[in-house]
């Protein structure tokens, strides 16, 4: 992976930074962890919170840069094509849940409607922090995955 990440030209780095910002704040604002005034909570911001929205937006911009094509890069075998369908479903569902793991547990309007308010405080918060790390793995498993294709060579057969 660090081979990968080596071979990354400014360009990419650059849309890493810039699309990893925006994911993070695409997270935080909505669930309100980092207050604004369009969006609030009922429920105070947890202290893990902070490190998943960072992560997640670390995670996210590294995702989203291994998409940049660069000019060396040869053309995918269908393996590998499969591969980064299978990194592009995990990387969607990592930040999806990361979403529902930093946000308000009843501020939810599915978790309310499933749980109701006492039920998304009883059971929906207790299960965040697992969401959380399940959303880290998965953005990670994600990442690896486009960043082991990008130093690959297929073979001739």
């Amino acid at each position: 992976m660090i081979d990968a990440l080596r071979m990354w030209s400014a360009r990419r780095w650059r849309v890493a930074l810039l699309s990893g910002i925006a994911t993070a704040i695409l997270v935080a604002l909505p669930t309100a962890v980092i207050p604004n005034p369009i969006f609030g909570r009922a429920v105070e911001v947890t202290w893990w919170s902070y490190p998943v929205v960072i992560l997640t937006g670390i995670l996210g911009g590294l995702l989203l840069a291994t998409y940049v094509r660069e000019p060396w890069m040869e053309t995918e075998t269908p393996q590998e094509q499969a591969e980064d369908k299978k990194a592009s479903k995990l990387g969607i569902a990592g930040g999806f849940i990361a979403f529902f793991a930093v946000g308000c547990p009843v501020c939810n309007k599915l978790v309310l409607l499933a749980l109701g308010a006492s039920g998304a405080m009883t059971w929906f918060a207790p299960v965040q922090p697992f969401l959380a790390i399940a959303s880290v793995i998965l953005m990670a498993v994600a990442l690896r995955i486009r960043l082991k294709n990008q130093v690959s060579c297929s073979l001739s057969t």
